[in-house]
C-alpha cells in the first residue's frame, strides 16, 4: 500500500479527514522550505502538497504567483525540489508528499528520469496541472512504474463521462477544484461543492481532495462534512508573504492556521 493510500485508509477508520496544506519550494528562499514542511507536519498536516516553481502558473493567483517569482528568484529548480524531499525524508518518512506543478520542468527532466529520481528521494505523488489523461499515455505509466500516484484535477465543469476517464487513470486521490477560477479566488459554495462530491464518488472509490478557496478554519471544517481531504494554498502562503524577511514568525504563523483548521475538522 502507498503512503497516500495508506494515509487515507488509516483516517476512514478514525473517522477523520484528510489536511493538505501546499507550499511552493523554495518560497522566500530554499533554506526555509525544509522546516517549513516539518512544521506543517506538527501543525497537523497529513499530506504535504509541494509546488515546483515555474514561471508560468497558470492556475495559480497572484499570491501563489508571486510564490513562484520568489522561488525562481533562488534559481529553485525541479532537482533542487526532489532533493528538499530527500532532505524531508531523513527525518519523516511516513508523511506523503505530492509535487504539484507544470509539465514542462518533467518534460525537460524525461518522465521517466524524473519517476525514477523523485521515487527515489520520496515523492508520493505527482500534479500535473496542464497534462490531461489524454496526453498521458507516457506520463502515467512511467510515475505508477515507480510507485508515483498521479493526480489528476476535476472541475465544476467536468461532466460525468470526463470525471469517468479522469479518475480512471489517476491513483492516490482525486483534486476537485471548489470553484471556477484560479487558486484563492472566491465565490466559494458549499452547495455546489457538495452536490459535485456526489456524483464524483459515483464513479470513483478514489478518495477526493477538495482545494481553491479554503480560507479559514471555519472553511475547512464545512468542507471536511462531505470532503475526504481539504487542500489549503494561499491563505498559508499568503503569511510567507507577509513576513518576508522573518521566516519564523511566517512559520510560526502557518502553524496557527493549520492548527485551527485541524482542530476545526476534527471538532465537526
Amino acid at each position: 500500500m502507498s503512503r497516500i493510500a495508506g494515509v487515507f485508509s488509516a483516517l476512514r477508520e478514525q473517522g477523520r479527514q484528510a489536511l493538505i496544506p501546499f507550499v511552493t519550494a523554495g518560497d522566500p528562499e530554499p533554506s526555509v522550505t525544509l522546516p517549513l514542511m516539518h512544521a506543517l507536519v506538527e501543525a497537523g498536516a497529513d499530506i504535504i502538497e509541494l509546488g515546483v516553481p515555474f514561471s508560468d502558473p497558470m492556475a495559480d493567483g497572484p499570491v501563489i504567483q508571486r510564490a513562484s517569482e520568489r522561488a525562481l528568484a533562488h534559481h529553485v529548480s525541479l532537482h533542487d525540489v526532489i532533493g528538499m524531499v530527500r532532505d524531508f525524508r531523513r527525518t519523516n518518512e511516513h508523511t506523503p508528499v505530492v509535487l504539484m506543478g507544470y509539465l514542462n520542468p518533467l518534460e525537460v527532466m524525461g518522465y521517466a528520469a524524473f519517476a525514477e529520481q523523485a521515487a527515489a528521494a520520496g515523492v508520493d505523488g505527482v500534479l500535473t496541472v496542464d497534462i490531461p489523461p489524454e496526453e498521458g499515455e507516457v506520463f502515467v505509466p512511467a510515475m505508477k512504474a515507480w510507485g508515483i500516484d498521479p493526480i489528476f484535477l476535476l472541475a465544476p465543469t467536468s461532466n460525468r463521462a470526463r470525471i469517468e476517464r479522469i479518475t480512471a487513470a489517476a491513483s492516490g486521490f482525486v483534486y476537485y477544484v471548489s470553484l471556477k477560477g484560479v487558486t484563492g479566488a472566491a465565490n466559494l459554495s458549499l452547495d455546489n461543492v457538495r452536490q459535485k462530491l456526489a456524483e464524483i464518488r459515483s464513479c470513483t472509490d478514489l478518495p477526493v481532495g477538495v482545494g481553491f478557496g479554503i480560507k479559514d478554519a471555519q472553511t475547512a471544517a464545512a468542507m471536511a462534512g462531505f470532503a475526504d481531504a481539504v487542500v489549503v494554498g494561499s491563505a498559508l502562503v499568503s503569511r510567507i508573504e507577509a513576513n518576508i524577511g522573518q521566516p519564523t514568525t511566517a512559520i510560526a504563523q502557518i502553524k496557527g492556521v493549520l492548527e485551527e483548521m485541524r482542530a476545526a475538522m476534527d471538532a465537526g
